[in-house]
C-alpha cells in the first residue's frame, strides 16, 4: 500500500511538472510570435514575455502591452535626464540639448498616453481611423526621440554616452510597439 501511494505521488508530481513545462513553452510561444514581427526581437521577448498567459495570441492584447511597456521605459528615462539636468553633471554644450530632449520626451510621453487610450476602446466602426491615429502619434514619439539623439551625436564625456544610449535604448521600445500597433492594424479588430 505504501509502495502505490509513493507511486500515484510520484506520478502526479511529473504530471505537473510536464504540464508546467508545456504551459511554459506555449507562452514562450506566444511572445515570439507577437516579436516576430519587431526590429528589436530580443528587447521585444524579455519585456513583453510577462504578457503571455494574458494577451496569447491577441494583436489588441500585444499592442497595448508594447506601448504600456514603451510608456514605463520612456518616464525612466525622461526622469533620468531630469536628475542630470537638476543635479548639473551635464555642462557645456550639452546644456540647451538636454533642455530639449527632457521636453521631447514629455511630449513622447503624452503622445504613448493618447496611443494607449485609443486602443483601450478600440471598436469596428472606427478601427481603422484609431489604428491611423495611433501609428501618427508612435511615429511621432519615434521622431521625438531622433530630435532628443540629434543632440547628443558623436557624443564626448561618459555623461552625454550615457544619455544617448538610454535615449536610443528607449527608442527601441517605441521602434517594437509600433510594429505591434501594425501587426494589429493588418490583422484587424476581429482577431483581437
Amino acid at each position: 500500500m505504501a509502495n502505490t501511494n509513493v507511486y500515484l505521488t510520484l506520478l502526479l508530481l511529473l504530471s505537473v511538472l510536464k504540464w508546467v513545462q508545456s504551459t511554459r513553452h506555449s507562452s514562450t510561444n506566444y511572445v515570439q510570435d507577437a516579436c516576430s514581427v519587431t526590429r528589436y526581437r530580443a528587447l521585444c521577448i524579455n519585456t513583453l514575455a510577462p504578457f503571455s498567459t494574458t494577451a496569447k495570441t491577441s494583436p489588441s492584447k500585444w499592442a497595448r502591452a508594447g506601448v504600456s511597456i514603451t510608456i514605463g521605459e520612456t518616464k525612466k528615462v525622461t526622469q533620468y535626464l531630469m536628475e542630470v539636468k537638476n543635479y548639473r553633471t551635464m555642462k557645456g554644450s550639452y546644456k540647451i540639448p538636454l533642455s530639449d530632449c527632457i521636453e521631447c520626451l514629455q511630449d513622447a510621453i503624452d503622445q504613448l498616453h493618447g496611443s494607449l487610450g485609443v486602443l483601450r476602446k478600440l471598436n469596428a466602426r472606427n478601427f481603422y481611423a484609431q489604428m491611423g491615429d495611433i501609428t501618427t502619434w508612435l511615429s511621432a514619439v519615434l521622431t521625438d526621440h531622433e530630435t532628443c539623439l540629434d543632440g547628443f551625436e558623436n557624443p564626448r564625456g561618459k555623461q552625454a554616452k550615457m544619455v544617448r544610449n538610454r535615449v536610443l535604448r528607449s527608442s527601441y521600445f517605441t521602434s517594437n510597439a509600433l510594429a505591434l500597433v501594425n501587426k494589429l492594424a493588418t490583422s484587424g479588430l476581429d482577431n483581437t
